[in-house]
């Protein structure tokens, strides 16, 4: 296996982007998520992406094929229901880079890549002006869930080790369709940030 990480640019974005449509479907149908995603929404929310300025896409490739992808962006790119949390408790969401979504396939875990996805990104976030801390949001779903594996370990310890701190008063809510459910429902989204 050839492993690598990239921070692609913007004129690599086309097969990235169809590929990171793939895996946010494949990784996130998995607990704690449980996204029950189509490609139909995936391009509408990957094109709103791409077309933010200043959007980053680090990749994982093993040869030529793409196993795992890392977004950031600034934070005002995002939806505006990201930001409010950090408008409400004195946050200035134009000083704040939002890391998206991390999604790597299960056989390609436990190698670095992960932290490799965080370098790359907090290498962009201090290349963009004025950015002064990185953010993240994970679900948050309840300890006594009917689908929580058994012996599941949240990734809590290793975004501490990465420096991030979890913020309670910063809880953002978003919608998607469960695995096995026919509609919508909202679930609470708690951020994380590191100061650069």
């Amino acid at each position: 296996m050839s492993l690598r990480i990239e921070t692609l640019s913007r004129d690599q974005f086309g097969a990235a982007l169809t590929a990171l449509a793939h895996l946010r479907i494949e990784v996130f149908r998995d607990w704690p998520y449980l996204y029950d995603g189509s490609l139909a929404y995936e391009q509408t929310y990957l094109d709103k992406f791409s077309a933010t300025e200043g959007s980053v896409i680090v990749a994982a490739y093993d040869g030529a094929t793409i196993v795992g992808c890392a977004t950031a962006a600034p934070l005002l790119g995002h939806e505006p229901e990201f930001a409010a949390p950090f408008l409400k408790v004195g946050y200035d969401p134009s000083r704040i880079f939002y890391f998206g979504e991390s999604v790597l396939r299960a056989s390609y875990r436990g190698r670095g890549i992960g932290h490799a996805f965080f370098d790359h990104r907090e290498a962009a976030a201090r290349r963009s002006h004025g950015v002064t801390h990185t953010a993240f949001c994970g679900v948050v779903r309840p300890a006594d869930h009917l689908a929580r594996p058994a012996g599941y370990s949240p990734l809590d310890a290793f975004w501490i080790k990465r420096g991030y701190t979890k913020v309670p008063a910063l809880i953002a809510h978003y919608d998607w369709t469960d695995v096995g459910d026919s509609a919508k429902t909202s679930k609470p989204m708690q951020f994380w940030m590191r100061a650069l």
